[in-house]
């Protein structure tokens, strides 16, 4: 995972690591360098992290459901949990991300946003989260 930068890729901030579960898909990160608190996190269509992360397109919606309904309801398949990073910085608590397939996410970009996500479209569109602070390829 790397900061956002107008220049490509910034700063590596650490990376995350995604394991098949019976549940869904185990999303792992070992991150650095966040601004503290909850940020939206979301599978995006496209692998790539230029322009600003810009160039990763739309959240994951291979089923066309148009809505932001975060990871638990029939909307966006790349709508994830929120990730929590700890006050120094830090993100290490897994999250479950129960409507997925680790076979359907690869290849596609993982983005974490600056704010929260309230899984809606309401009041503000995608949640909420606000700018895109950072980007990884999944592999």
């Amino acid at each position: 995972m790397y900061l956002t930068s107008h220049q490509g890729l910034g700063q590596s901030i650490g990376n995350i690591i995604a394991t098949q579960k019976p549940y869904g898909v185990l999303l792992t990160p070992n991150l650095h360098n966040l601004p503290p608190g909850l940020h939206g996190f979301h599978i995006h269509q496209i692998p790539s992290c230029l322009e600003n992360e810009i160039a990763a397109g739309d959240h994951f919606d291979p089923y066309h459901s148009n809505q932001h309904l975060g990871p638990y309801e029939k909307g966006h398949l790349g709508d994830l949990p929120v990730l929590e990073v700890d006050n120094n910085g830090n993100a290490t608590l897994p999250i479950l991300a129960p409507r997925l397939r680790l076979n359907e996410i690869k290849n596609h970009s993982l983005i974490i946003h600056m704010s929260s996500d309230n899984y809606s479209d309401t009041p503000q569109k995608l949640g909420g989260g606000g700018a895109r602070i950072a980007c990884g390829i999944i592999k």
